[in-house]
């Protein structure tokens, strides 16, 4: 659809449009204070507050650290469900009369699915990860001081992860493997009078990871992994639901997606017990601006100065009788963002994760349950260029089931 627009119309609609493309870049994430990353990817490790990178002994090995998969013989599947019970994020107001609003009550399943395979007397062993490591929604109420920047924004991040994992040494594994990315992105928000702009577009990439599995004593472990960045070009329209302006246009956002590295350590002082920490980094700084098109209002780059951040992460594993075992752990997350930047579609926070989970180990069959507690105090904003001064704060509780069969 053609529009024919005067120069007044056009900047307001260009306000609107970095409005827009601020929500619509920056969707929210699972956990939000992690950027948009989701690290739980795996009962087992969610257990043990995601410090699995020098254990690595199930197939979820694909996304925590490729190398572990050479300590599983023969053929091993695995399929895992992690859900979120409602990402209750608060807003409170305080440029104004301290008004809360919290965002709409949503269950946020997240699949996951591996395979790996260790021939015989092989040094060699292969794997295959389907899983999400970045996305998810998030959605305030229309009547929120701040619709006409945020609304809703929805991630879709898929990467299809082939790995080969090598032996060398009786006490070292190295392994890699191309990711084959695809993502999608929507966003709603209420930047023009008596309408919507919805941004919809995706794009597909690829990447790589890779990862180091090194255990020179039985009572000690050495895991290292890392996952190459991406630039996702999304493509798509942008269409207006106002009266005074109605329509569908194309449009386009470039967004980097940051590499991150992640070092473990695991001191097991007995049979019985796992004790692991790790420390995980994401090049946040990568994403310091995006460059947004439109047939409506040309080219313009949208400035974000995300910051990079870590993850600390500890766990602690108790085999019990008959194959069972427990498990608890913690994590903390640094926030991303930038006050001056910020946006309440990825209202990024400090967050603490507490985390407990049991399962069994088989012969044949093995089974994992976890949950957390992801929280954080209040992130004050100020002085912030969109407008969005105030008080956030989140509570999502979660829960993740993980089912896996050798043969």
């Amino acid at each position: 659809m053609k529009m024919t627009l005067n120069k007044a119309v056009v900047r307001s609609i260009q306000k609107s449009f970095l409005a827009l493309a601020a929500a619509s870049l920056l969707v929210p994430a699972s956990v939000l204070a992690l950027g948009l990353r989701i690290p739980n990817q795996d009962a087992e490790a969610i257990a043990r507050g995601n410090a699995f990178a020098a254990t690595a002994n199930n197939p979820s090995a694909l996304y925590y650290n490729p190398a572990g998969i050479s300590q599983l013989p023969g053929h091993n599947i695995e399929l895992g469900v992690l859900n979120y019970f409602g990402i209750d994020s608060t807003f409170v107001d305080t440029t104004h009369n301290q008004t809360k609003t919290h965002t709409d009550y949503e269950m946020q399943p997240v699949p996951q699915l591996y395979y790996a395979f260790t021939p015989k007397e092989s040094k060699l062993s292969y794997g295959l990860g389907v899983y999400a490591p970045y996305g998810l929604g998030l959605q305030w109420p229309n009547s929120v001081s701040f619709a006409n920047v945020a609304e809703e924004g929805r991630l879709l991040f898929i990467s299809i992860n082939p790995v080969i994992a090598y032996k060398p040494h009786p006490t070292l594994t190295i392994a890699a493997g191309p990711m084959f990315n695809y993502s999608k992105l929507k966003l709603r928000n209420a930047a023009v009078p008596g309408g919507e702009f919805i941004f919809r577009g995706d794009d597909f990439d690829i990447g790589f990871n890779a990862g180091i599995l090194w255990q020179p004593h039985d009572q000690w472990s050495f895991g290292l992994n890392y996952r190459s960045q991406s630039t996702m070009d999304y493509h798509g329209t942008t269409e207006s639901t106002s009266p005074f302006l109605k329509g569908t246009t194309k449009s386009s956002a470039k967004v980097k997606y940051p590499q991150t590295v992640g070092f473990g350590i695991s001191y097991r002082p007995t049979e019985k017990w796992n004790i692991e920490a790790d420390i995980d980094w994401t090049d946040w700084s990568r994403l310091d601006s995006v460059p947004f098109k439109s047939t409506i209002v040309g080219d313009f780059v949208l400035p974000l100065n995300w910051r990079s951040s870590f993850f600390y992460e500890f766990g602690a594993t108790y085999q019990l009788p008959k194959n069972y075992f427990v498990s608890a752990g913690y994590f903390f997350s640094e926030n991303s963002t930038r006050n001056e930047f910020y946006n309440p579609t990825v209202p990024d926070t400090d967050l603490h994760t507490g985390s407990i989970g049991f399962g069994n180990r088989g012969e044949h069959w093995r089974w994992a349950l976890a949950g957390q507690l992801i929280t954080g105090p209040y992130n004050t904003v100020t002085g912030s260029k969109t407008g969005v001064d105030g008080k956030y704060q989140f509570f999502i509780p979660a829960a993740t089931l993980s089912v896996g069969y050798h043969f």
